[in-house]
């Protein structure tokens, strides 16, 4: 792995780390925030908690647990996908830039949420990030194209070994007993 991978997962997962414990601890701080983009999303999904508090933990738990993973160089690639997915509303929630009436207010929102979207493509890129390895998507078609060689070639050396084999059993069917 490289040197760039060792340090870079760790500082682009530290912010989530760090947030989502924050949130995980005080989850009324961004609750009142956070309801806007919670409720419409809850009513849809009903797999998720019904409280916002409770998805708000949730999103803290998801960004912590991912953050870990994500430092650590374990499961990196579905880590920053999920913390990539919470983002996203957390983004939405916190830094509605454009309903902001103060100017320097509406400027903080503005930066945190370019922030917020630079560190999305950061995470889409660790998610992208095979270390160097193939994907698994590369490998199944090479694996597939080997295959269909190895099934032609074999194919030919059955074809080429059958006409000689069948002409060999045919004359010795004619020859005495």
């Amino acid at each position: 792995m490289s040197l760039l991978r060792v340090l870079g997962r760790p500082m682009l997962a530290s912010i989530f780390i760090a947030g989502g414990l924050d949130t995980l601890r005080h989850p009324d701080r961004v609750a009142g925030l956070a309801e806007p983009v919670v409720r419409p999303v809850t009513d849809r999904l009903r797999a998720l908690p019904d409280r916002t508090e409770d998805s708000v933990r949730l999103n803290g738990a998801v960004q912590v647990a991912a953050g870990l993973l994500l430092a650590t160089g374990r499961m990196s690639r579905p880590a920053a996908l999920a913390i990539a997915a919470t983002l996203v509303p957390t983004t939405l929630a916190a830094h509605r830039f454009w309903e902001e009436e103060d100017s320097g207010d509406k400027a903080q929102h503005r930066i945190h949420f370019l922030k917020n979207l630079g560190l999305l493509g950061g995470l889409l890129i660790a998610a992208d990030d095979t270390g160097g390895r193939p994907s698994v998507l590369w490998r199944s078609r090479h694996a597939a194209h080997d295959l269909r060689r190895e099934a032609r070639i074999a194919r030919r050396a059955f074809k080429a070994g059958a006409g000689p084999a069948a002409a060999a059993g045919r004359a010795r069917a004619k020859l005495p007993h």
